[in-house]
């Protein structure tokens, strides 16, 4: 079995690490570090790079369930167990931060719930329900599958904020095939909760479609705020 040790000590990931910081790795380098030991033929660090090059990417590798990790070639159960730990990791640290200041910009909600988001293959809606300082009460999952009119509708979520006695809320969902932009049911729909929330005097801040980031795209999300649609 190839071993990372078999590689010049100067050139190994963890050596690397230590002297130059973790800023300095590679991607592929970095999760070497967790594979820690190859097979035969690859050792970790050669795993780590077929394993981005057949997925695409990192964030690719980052949506992949523990389960299917599991059965991909070079990893196995304590492999697998050790990558999926550092990506939840790597989201969790992302959502404390922004817990810690209001999220009172499209940026901030992104930053709190975008990463959890993009790792999803289906289509979920959230609700992050704020107080008067605009700082996270709870956050919910409201629905799962596509949102539309006939899934969705504005009571669940104004019963969502007035169960919780929340301020105000921002509405979240993703788009798993990567494109923020709103759907005309989209539209509709937010047009529709504002009226609600406008009703029972409950500040409805924000809706955020996630999508991922692309070349040409500003942004991996799209707010309707930001966008002058709220």
């Amino acid at each position: 079995m190839s071993r990372i040790h078999d590689i010049p000590e100067e050139d190994r990931p963890r050596e690397r690490l230590l002297r130059l910081g973790a800023g300095a790795l590679s991607d592929a380098e970095l999760l070497a570090i967790f594979i820690n030991t190859g097979m035969k033929g690859e050792n970790a660090l050669q795993v780590a790079q077929r394993l981005l090059k057949e997925q695409g990417s990192l964030r690719n590798l980052s949506k992949i369930e523990a389960s299917a990790l599991v059965d991909m070639r070079g990893l196995g159960p304590a492999k697998a167990a050790n990558l999926a730990a550092a990506f939840e990791l790597g989201r969790r640290a992302e959502q404390q931060e922004a817990r810690e200041m209001p999220i009172n910009t499209p940026e901030l909600a992104y930053k709190f719930i975008g990463a959890e988001l993009q790792a999803l293959t289906h289509e979920t809606v959230r609700i992050l329900l704020l107080n008067t300082r605009l700082c996270l009460m709870r956050h919910e999952e409201l629905f799962r599958g596509t949102l539309n009119e006939t899934t969705a509708h504005p009571r669940e979520v104004i019963q969502k904020a007035l169960l919780h006695k929340a301020y105000a809320f921002v509405l979240v969902h993703n788009h798993p095939s990567g494109d923020p932009d709103p759907s005309d049911a989209d539209r509709r729909l937010t047009r529709r909760i504002k009226d609600a929330a406008d009703l029972f005097n409950i500040v409805f801040l924000d809706h955020l479609i996630i999508g991922t980031p692309a070349e040409g795209r500003s942004q991996p999300y799209f707010s309707f705020r930001e966008c002058a649609l709220l």
